[in-house]
């Protein structure tokens, strides 16, 4: 495929998603009635559909309007190129520019719109991060660095980036994590690699990473990851110490792959249904990863920013509240009860552990960490926990 009908096929998607399809969705329904696009294509498609995601409004108004055709225009003016070499009509490339598409938009003036945040979320984007919001807004316009963490029961960070780099994929050691190395060659080949297959690594952002770390674990603790999902930082925590470690997630078709990818790490983790979850207890931790609002990982998943709304992040704090209330009575005396979210925002962070305190006599904060991607990572809050 020539650049300018990459251009075009993305303007298709795009449409699909704004229509209220899922990206993800969208790209491998046109991936599949595309048997000609080979796989630089349809990673360059990808990009594109991500990027317009993440400068939607931005974009949108360099290229004159909302619609798959406009952001690929206005992406184009962004990076400073000439829509009108590319949007020829020729082959497979978008239709010329009508003339007032041939003018250029201007950036807007309103912050919130000039950084592709939606207009009701600025206020708190601005509340919970203060001075520090611009930046962060700025730094989730671009693409989100790949991580990955090396399993130090199994390997050392020097020893992976060479056998990495002898399958022609470049990565180094970032600061965040100490297990963290940040790839920056070569990402889409890590899978397929020897050291992937021999659980040398996993993939995983770094603020991910930092937050497992920050948590105190010794050898022969109970350890129940309450949010498990895919069962990331089930991994994570047991490549640190010898732990009895369960797992549980409310939608268990999540947590599918789990036992493969532990015992490829060298690890044993028990998957438990709700009702099993109490008579397990009680645990020395509790790790509860919530659903929250996704806003720390905006960049990497930006069409969430766009769905989000006032209602549904109301829901969500009342579901987080939820889970502290349910798993407080599982820690043991004495335990910890990490609470983490991927959020940035004040209500599902600090203020959810605040009104959580005032309700739940007998626990303390003994540590919080708070992240935003201008620490490299995604934007990751944890709170620590422990039950007197």
């Amino acid at each position: 495929m020539t650049p300018a009908a990459r251009l075009a096929a993305a303007a298709e998607i795009l449409d699909q998603v704004l229509a209220g399809e899922a990206a993800e969705k969208a790209l491998t329904g046109w991936a599949r009635g595309a048997r000609y696009a080979g796989s630089k294509d349809r990673a360059a498609i990808r990009d594109h559909v991500f990027d317009a995601l993440r400068c939607l409004t931005s974009f949108a108004a360099l290229g004159g309007g909302q619609t798959g055709r406009g952001l690929m225009l206005g992406m184009l003016r962004a990076e400073g190129r000439d829509p009108g070499a590319l949007f020829t009509g020729e082959g497979h490339a978008p239709a010329p520019l009508s003339e007032a598409e041939g003018q250029p938009g201007e950036l807007p003036q309103d912050a919130a719109a000039r950084l592709d945040i939606p207009a009701w979320v600025w206020p708190q984007f601005t509340a919970s991060l203060g001075d520090r919001a611009e930046a962060v807004a700025e730094v989730m316009r671009s693409r989100a660095p790949v991580f990955i963490r090396v399993n130090r029961a199994l390997t050392t960070r020097a020893a992976l980036v060479d056998a990495l780099a002898e399958e022609g994929i470049t990565a180094r050691p970032v600061d965040l994590a100490r297990g963290a190395l940040e790839v920056t060659e070569g990402a889409r080949r890590l899978q397929r690699t020897a050291a992937y297959e021999d659980g040398r690594f996993e993939m995983q952002d770094a603020a991910s990473q930092a937050i497992c770390e920050a948590v105190p674990l010794a050898d022969g603790m109970r350890v129940l990851d309450y949010c498990a999902g895919g069962g990331g930082k089930s991994l994570a925590l047991g490549a640190r110490a010898e732990l009895r470690l369960f797992a549980h997630d409310i939608a268990p078709q999540r947590m599918k792959d789990l036992p493969a990818r532990a015992r490829r790490a060298g690890l044993r983790v028990s998957l438990l249904d709700t009702d099993k979850v109490a008579g397990q207890g009680p645990y020395d931790l509790v790790f509860c990863d919530v659903p929250c609002s996704g806003s720390g990982a905006w960049r990497r998943a930006p069409e969430g920013k766009w769905r989000l709304d006032a209602a549904r992040l109301d829901e969500l704090v009342t579901i987080q509240a939820g889970i502290l209330d349910l798993t407080a009575p599982l820690v043991a005396p004495g335990g910890r009860l990490a609470y983490a979210t991927c959020s940035l925002f004040e209500a599902e962070n600090a203020a959810q552990i605040a009104a959580f305190l005032a309700r739940a006599p007998g626990w303390r904060q003994e540590q919080s960490l708070a992240l935003t991607p201008l620490d490299g990572g995604d934007g990751f809050f944890l709170s620590q926990l422990v039950r007197a």
